[in-house]
């Protein structure tokens, strides 16, 4: 009878083990591994995750400090404001992401501008996002590039940033 339990407590442990295993990622399993390598390498990935949740954590923390106001950057005056607008350019899957934020300003942000900019890139717009926040706006605009052999990244991101900065 004490052979039946053991038995079972090693089949248990063994299916735990395996259980454990599917959810580790595989960087943080390398080959077959001891159980006390597996218990190891599912604690430095416990630990990897918390330290990378409290690294967004801190990141989300200082951009939600920024877009509710200026309070957090000592000095910034109205005339400022347009030093904090900015463009990123990214590729994303067969297109191009398109990140903006502004300060909203009296003449008001013409979004026809910025799509009427993609077009002449050779962008065609797929999905357009606007978000309003504490006299900022922010864009998100998806988009796939319609000749990729003509297309600059960076020279797009410095038009979109200079139309930001100053209409």
């Amino acid at each position: 009878m004490r052979r039946d339990i053991e038995r079972q407590r090693r089949e248990q442990m063994a299916s735990l083990y395996s259980s454990l295993r599917l959810l580790l990622p595989l960087e943080f399993i390398k080959g077959k591994r001891s159980a006390s390598d597996l218990i190891n390498e599912a604690a430095n990935y416990i630990k990897h995750t918390t330290e990378k949740i409290q690294g967004l954590q801190v990141e989300r923390d200082q951009l939600k400090s920024l877009s509710n106001s200026t309070a957090f950057i000592p000095g910034i005056e109205s005339s400022n404001k347009c030093s904090l607008n900015y463009a990123t350019v990214r590729v994303s899957g067969a297109g191009v992401e398109i990140l903006m934020s502004s300060w909203l300003r009296e003449e008001g942000f013409l979004l026809s501008k910025v799509l009427e900019l993609l077009l002449e890139e050779g962008l065609s717009v797929i999905r357009c996002a606007s978000n309003k926040t504490n006299e900022r706006l922010f864009l998100t605009i998806q988009s796939e590039v319609c000749d990729p052999t003509c297309f600059n990244l960076s020279e797009l991101q410095q038009k979109l940033n200079a139309m930001c900065n100053y209409g």
